[in-house]
C-alpha cells in the first residue's frame, strides 16, 4: 500500500479540514496516510471523524510532530528554528521511505525549502517549479508554471520547466503532444524583458512543440497545453484569476436572485452555474505539484477545503503510483541531451 504523508497542520481550516480530506482520500483509493502533527489534536480529529463516518485504523498514522510553520514566518528561519516543524517531518518520512508521497496546504515557501532539503532535485533541474491546472474554454485544463516557487527565474530555468510541464500534461490529462507556450506581452518574440526574449529562444530551438508567446488574455484559451513563465508572474496571474472567478459568482449570485423573474431562472440555470463552478473551483485538482524535487510533493491551497484536501492526496497517491519523479527525470535527460 501507497502511504502519503499529510501536513495535518497545513492550511487556514487545519486540522479539521486536512484530516477530513485525508481520511476521505484513505476510504476511496487503495492509500494509507500518516497525519503529522500535534499529535493530541489530530487523535481528537480523528476521533470526531470517526463518530460521523467509518476510519481505518490500518490506513491512518499519527506521527507527533509539536511545531508548525505558520502563514506569517520566514520559511528558512522558521525551519532552523523548528526541527519538529509538521511540514520538515512530513517531508522526512518520505525521505526515510515511510512514505511515498508528501502533501502539505500550508506555507508554500516553507514546503518548498522542506521538499528541497529532503529530497534534493532532479539531475538537470536547478528550480523547482509549481505547477497548477487552469480552465480552458476548449474544455481540457491546461497547465501554468511556475506560479509561485521560483520567483526569480533565468532563461534556462523556464525551458526546464516546459519539459516537466510537458510530461505533467501527458500523464495528467492524457495530451498525447503538449503545446508549450510562453507568457509575455505580445505575441511577437521580440516582445517582453529579457527573460522572455532569451527563453523564446531556448523554447524555439527545443524539441518541444512551442507554440510561441501567451498573452495574457489568451492564457484560458486552450491554444497551449502548458504555459511556462517566472513564479513571480504565474503567482500574481493565478491570484488575479481566482479573485476573479469569486467576483464572478457573486455578481451572479446577485443578480439571480434580485427580482422574482430572475429567482425563477435561477432555478432554471442551477445545474448550468453548478457545472462552471465545478470547471473553475481548484479543489477539483486539489493542489499543485511541486516539479523538479526528486521526492513526489503536492502543495494544495492555503484555504483548502476538505474535498480539495482530499484530491490532493489522491495527487499524490497517482503521482507515486505512476512512478512520475522517474519519468520527469529520464525526459530531463532526454530532452536536454537533445538540445544540447
Amino acid at each position: 500500500m501507497i502511504w502519503v504523508a499529510v501536513d495535518a497542520m497545513g492550511g487556514d481550516f487545519a486540522p479539521a479540514n486536512v484530516v477530513d480530506g485525508a481520511l476521505a482520500a484513505a476510504r476511496h483509493f487503495d492509500l494509507g496516510v500518516a497525519l503529522v502533527g500535534p499529535a493530541a489534536a489530530i487523535e481528537a480529529e480523528v476521533v470526531r471523524h470517526a463518530a460521523t463516518g467509518f476510519v481505518d485504523r490500518g490506513r491512518v498514522r499519527i506521527v507527533d510532530a509539536p511545531e508548525v510553520v505558520s502563514m506569517a514566518e520566514s520559511p528558512a528561519a522558521a525551519l532552523r528554528r523548528k526541527p519538529n516543524a509538521s511540514i520538515r517531518v512530513a517531508a522526512e518520512l518520505v525521505e526515510r521511505g515511510e512514505a511515498a508521497a508528501l502533501c502539505s496546504a500550508g506555507h508554500t515557501g516553507a514546503t518548498v525549502m522542506a521538499a528541497h532539503g529532503a529530497f534534493g532535485m532532479l539531475p538537470g533541474v536547478d528550480r523547482p517549479a509549481l505547477a497548477a491546472a487552469i480552465p480552458t474554454r476548449k474544455g481540457r485544463p491546461a497547465i501554468l508554471l511556475d506560479v509561485g516557487a521560483s520567483v526569480e527565474c533565468r532563461p534556462q530555468h523556464l525551458l526546464q520547466f516546459a519539459v516537466m510541464g510537458r510530461l505533467y500534461a501527458r500523464v495528467a490529462f492524457d495530451v498525447e503532444s503538449p503545446r508549450i507556450g510562453l507568457l509575455s506581452i505580445g505575441e511577437e518574440a521580440t516582445k517582453g524583458n529579457e527573460l522572455t526574449r532569451e527563453a523564446h529562444r531556448l523554447l524555439k530551438a527545443s524539441s518541444l512543440a512551442f507554440i510561441g508567446n501567451v498573452e495574457a488574455r489568451d492564457v484560458y484559451s486552450g491554444d497551449a497545453d502548458v504555459i511556462v513563465c517566472d513564479g513571480f508572474t504565474g503567482n500574481v496571474a493565478l491570484k488575479i484569476s481566482e479573485g476573479l472567478v469569486e467576483m464572478v459568482e457573486t455578481l451572479l449570485g446577485e443578480e439571480l436572485s434580485s427580482t422574482v423573474t430572475t429567482r425563477v431562472g435561477s432555478l432554471l440555470t442551477r445545474r448550468a452555474l453548478r457545472h462552471f463552478r465545478r470547471r473553475v473551483d481548484y479543489s477539483e485538482y486539489g493542489g499543485a505539484p511541486l516539479l523538479g524535487v526528486a521526492g513526489a510533493t503536492i502543495v494544495g491551497h492555503g484555504r483548502s477545503s476538505a474535498r480539495a484536501v482530499r484530491n490532493a492526496v489522491a495527487m499524490a497517491y497517482r503521482f507515486a503510483a505512476d512512478r512520475f519523479i522517474e519519468r520527469v527525470e529520464q525526459d530531463i535527460a532526454a530532452t536536454l541531451t537533445v538540445n544540447d
